[in-house]
């Protein structure tokens, strides 16, 4: 009797077996042939070892994203995705069936079902549909604050001294306008006396620093910094057994894209300070999708990719998978893209000499495989298909396969900005970050101190003269008494001095 032999298609299939729970990506696609029967899957308890999913613009990278976040959120998996375009803004209703979802139903073995899912809107500042989310100064930090503002690696120097003077001396920055009361300060005669020993802000570096400042207030910055700040915490929910989908908004991303990028970053900084270690996790605790991720990168000082670095390696011990999305692979540096296991490449372009070279480096990066010219596939994917390769369940590249993917379950269309305005205002976080607070902080210390100030002691005197009769400001604000009272009001959440991590930003 002949031995029953296997297809290259389950051949292939056969290394993304997977004993425990997995989600699943499609079927596999073998000299243009479909079997239902080959299934590509990624192990749940893989996705903390990160991913990629890039491609040209339309070739289906947004529906990828929707689809493996429908599943997710299925297992019990908390998801949060930024949503630039509001596409995956459907998620929040069942999908509707029609004669080409069907067939790529058939296609993938998928018994397809529509499905809506629990989703929470938030918007970057006060100026869109979500729920405003904000962040404080201080919690971003040096680093990433420099990132957005465009700062060189001198500027970005003389920032990390600015916060660390207002650390030491217990001045919180809410908001742009205390930091600006604070560089203000630093470069008069009195401030100067206040930095002796260790350093120095130069006229020039603080006018670039307040340049910059004035120019993210005037794209709407001063929506974003600000209190109440948005808790991680918030992130990590589940209602009805299902992970809830976090949609990111920004209204008008050319105008901060800086900030949009570096905002997604921080939340990761602050996950990674936040969350306790979990080791190796049979599922994860959330899924970070970073959408548009060539504008983290783009411009970053070496310090800022270090970070980033860093910070992928070290968050998936807290339970945290993160996929980079974005159309070329080599917009990601090479330190960041060894650290992600799954990679979903849709097809690339090669009209130009520079793609030839994209889509050259691309390949080198997947495993060898016997069934596939990968430069010829890769740009010969129809929509909706990929090149994949995952970890399987013992940490090991899966086979190369090409794969026709599963259709998201959820409405693939914009569910439009009134219903998200609606369930953004009858949203639990809306009672939370709906409205701005402005507490006490360093601009009114600052102004209630030269307020305070006798008269004499705020006429104009020789710099000697001054430095040897009066206090330096650090103590004459925290001698004044009405700022004692406030310190100790504070001094559970804020504390005298601020330690940070992760790219500055500040431990809590």
């Amino acid at each position: 009797m002949a031995e029953q032999t296997s297809s290259p298609a389950q051949e292939i299939a056969a290394g993304y077996v997977t004993e425990g729970s997995a989600i699943e990506l499609g079927t596999v696609v073998v000299d243009g042939q479909v079997d239902p029967a080959a299934r590509v899957r990624i192990p749940l308890s893989m996705f903390n070892r990160h991913g990629l999913v890039a491609g040209a613009t339309g070739t289906g990278k947004t529906k990828t994203l929707q689809g493996l976040a429908g599943q997710l959120s299925d297992a019990g998996v908390p998801v949060v995705m930024a949503d630039i375009k509001g596409d995956l803004s459907g998620m929040a209703r069942a999908g509707e069936a029609d004669d080409k979802l069907t067939r790529r139903a058939t296609d993938t073995g998928d018994d397809w079902q529509p499905t809506a899912y629990p989703v929470q809107f938030l918007s970057l500042g006060t100026g869109g549909t979500g729920v405003p989310v904000r962040a404080t100064i201080t919690s971003f930090g040096p680093i990433l604050l420099s990132k957005v503002l465009g700062l060189n690696d001198t500027q970005e120097s003389t920032l990390g001294l600015i916060f660390h003077w207002a650390d030491t001396n217990g001045l919180p920055l809410l908001d742009t306008k205390d930091l600006r009361a604070v560089i203000t300060h630093l470069t008069s005669d009195q401030g100067k006396a206040d930095l002796a020993g260790i350093g120095g802000v130069s006229s020039s570096t603080a006018g670039v620093i307040l340049r910059a400042l004035s120019n993210l207030d005037a794209q709407g910055g001063d929506e974003f910094f600000g209190e109440p700040e948005l808790a991680v915490g918030d992130l990590i929910r589940r209602t009805d057994g299902k992970g809830v989908v976090t949609l990111l908004e920004l209204a008008n991303l050319q105008a901060r894209p800086a900030l949009f990028s570096t905002f997604l970053m921080w939340l990761l900084a602050e996950l990674f300070q936040e969350l306790p270690e979990a080791g190796d996790l049979d599922a994860p605790k959330l899924v970070f999708f970073f959408d548009e991720a060539h504008l983290l990168f783009g411009d970053a000082s070496k310090a800022f990719l270090e970070q980033i670095e860093q910070t992928v390696k070290l968050i998936r011990s807290k339970g945290v998978g993160v996929f980079f999305c974005t159309q070329l692979p080599t917009d990601v540096p090479n330190d960041v893209l060894s650290q992600l296991g799954a990679r979903v490449q849709h097809a690339l372009r090669a009209f130009t000499p520079d793609d030839q070279k994209a889509l050259s480096r691309t390949v080198r990066t997947y495993p060898e495989t016997a069934h596939y010219d990968l430069e010829k596939a890769l740009t010969s994917l129809g929509i909706g298909e990929a090149i994949v390769t995952v970890l399987s369940e013992k940490g090991a590249p899966t086979p190369v396969a090409w794969t026709r993917l599963r259709a998201p379950r959820s409405l693939m269309d914009t569910i439009g900005d009134e219903a998200i305005r609606s369930a953004a205002q009858s949203s639990e976080l809306n009672g939370r970050y709906g409205g701005t607070v402005d507490r006490e902080s360093a601009y009114e210390l600052m102004a209630r101190r030269q307020a305070d100030a006798p008269a004499e002691q705020r006429e104009e005197r020789p710099r000697e003269r001054r430095e040897k009769e009066e206090p330096s400001f650090a103590e004459q604000v925290m001698g004044n008494s009405a700022v004692k009272s406030f310190f100790r009001s504070a001094a559970s959440a804020l504390g005298r001095e601020i330690t940070r991590g992760l790219f500055g930003t500040r431990k809590r």
